[in-house]
């Protein structure tokens, strides 16, 4: 049967129901991956997954062990949840497409402020809420109802289709990138593109296609002195305090401004070329959305173009939390003798990373020094992950552009987010392939946050441009 778009439209929006039934039974499942506790339940939606994909038709479907948890765990016996895989078809003259997502959930409580039982999905006035919904479950299952769609209408899918399902994203993708790096010439042997759902609109009423993403180098700072907590009644003002030492440090890292302050680090950027600049043209976005995002008038930037780039092109250091210092109610007059400062800085085009911590070391050192302090500092990085950019031109962005104003009727803004989705670019090298971040949700999903949501139309379009983006990937057409 060839592709008729309507035929295939008209199929997705009859099987509505059931996708927001197939929906519904993997929100209800609390598969949390960072509670020990939940981990069965983690465990028990991929078994869920591996059960749809079976009635589906899929061939080659594994459920792929990883093995237990690395320290720090309770348990030191978990098991990591496993990497749902499956095939749909092996015709060397198709190209492969590998969709990746991932079916473990942020924790969830309805004490947290939720509307509604957040592992109950609810539908109401047209939305979908329930944790999973936009993060990630709506959009792996969309995968699976594009499938269906084609299947009932007797279409054959026009490309081999590989998934690639994992449950612990949430928690770090543990044991995801060793299993790319074995498999790229095994069960991934062949993948021409890497399909991802696991972002979301830059607002709430214009589709977009994401080609860059920053990365993010996380940090600690540590200064110790005293060797047990004093009394600052017996000790204050004859010790030196490594509180105020690091207080004194985080100040010296970043201006009220957002300007980072250690030296050498704006050289590595990449320069703002011109044709880069003229793709934040044509995006739709207001400050506005950037007030009500934040609940207040706090933006540093008020026009479009330059929130836009601070926000995805240009590096930014962020002060996260002093631990060993006070923090609950109440006062407690205590000089606590060791604190650690924390910080990240994300990372952009051609940021190095290990020159990025030469140049922090070196400037968290030289800092310290003049304090002049007999307190002892240790500085260091805690882990990083690299930036990601693709070109947005190419064919895969070219089919999603195509599928997306098909379904849509409007030409997707073309973005790259602030954020870090380091598993993006281990597919992009150790597959050597082209990378799209397809997304589904708005901006307004509230991933991580409480009463998380779909839109129903977002759902179901997303459905539909999910299968158009396979078809016109097929055609390889510029």
């Amino acid at each position: 049967m060839a592709f008729n778009k309507s035929n295939l439209n008209e199929k997705i929006d009859e099987l509505k129901p059931k996708f927001i039934e197939r929906l519904r039974s993997a929100v209800e499942i609390p598969s949390v991956s960072g509670d020990e506790s939940l981990r069965p339940q983690v465990v028990k939606t991929a078994e869920f997954l591996q059960k749809e994909l079976i009635a589906l038709g899929a061939q080659d479907i594994e459920l792929r062990e990883l093995g237990t948890q690395p320290p720090p765990v309770a348990n030191k016996d978990l098991q990591l949840p496993p990497i749902v895989l499956s095939r749909f078809g092996k015709d060397p003259s198709k190209k492969t497409v590998l969709v990746y997502g991932h079916y473990d959930v942020q924790p969830a409580a309805l004490e947290d402020g939720w509307n509604s039982d957040p592992f109950k999905l609810v539908e109401k006035n047209g939305v979908l809420y329930g944790r999973g919904s936009s993060d990630d479950k709506g959009p792996v299952i969309g995968w699976l109802n594009a499938i269906q769609a084609h299947k009932e209408l007797g279409l054959e899918l026009p490309v081999n289709l590989i998934t690639v399902f994992e449950g612990m994203e949430e928690s770090g993708s543990l044991g995801l990138d060793e299993l790319i790096k074995k498999e790229a010439n095994g069960y991934f042997k062949g993948v021409d593109a890497v399909t991802i759902s696991d972002n979301y609109w830059l607002g709430t009423e214009k589709p977009v296609l994401t080609y860059g993403l920053r990365g993010v180098n996380y940090y600690e700072i540590e200064v110790s002195g005293p060797n047990a907590d004093l009394h600052s009644g017996l000790f204050g003002g004859i010790v030196s305090e490594p509180l105020n030492d690091l207080v004194k440090l985080l100040a010296n890292l970043v201006d009220g401004q957002g300007k980072i302050l250690i030296k050498g680090i704006d050289e590595q950027v990449a320069p703002l070329t011109e044709k880069e600049d003229k793709i934040y043209d044509d995006i739709e976005f207001d400050v506005k959305v950037l007030n009500d995002a934040t609940g207040s008038e706090t933006a540093l930037y008020n026009d479009k173009k330059s929130i836009l780039q601070h926000r995805w092109r240009y590096p930014s250091l962020s002060i996260h939390g002093i631990e060993g210092a006070f923090a609950e109610a109440g006062a407690k007059t205590v000089i606590p003798a060791k604190v650690k400062g924390k910080f990240s800085i994300r990372t952009v085009p051609n940021i190095e990373s290990n020159k990025l911590t030469e140049l922090v070391i070196k400037h968290v050192e030289e800092h310290f020094a003049t304090l002049k302090s007999p307190n002892q500092l240790k500085v260091g990085l805690i882990h990083d992950g690299d930036y990601w950019l693709s070109d947005p031109f190419n064919e895969n962005f070219t089919a999603a552009r195509k599928a997306t104003k098909a379904v849509w009727g409007i030409e997707p803004d073309l973005t790259r987010e602030g954020g870090s989705i380091p598993i993006t670019l281990t597919f992009e090298k150790e597959l050597k392939t082209s990378v799209l971040l397809l997304p589904i949700g708005r901006g307004d999903d509230g991933a991580h946050s409480t009463n998380e949501k779909l839109d129903l139309s977002n759902y179901i379009e997303g459905v539909k441009t999910q299968s158009a983006y396979l078809h016109y990937y097929a055609q390889g057409e510029k």
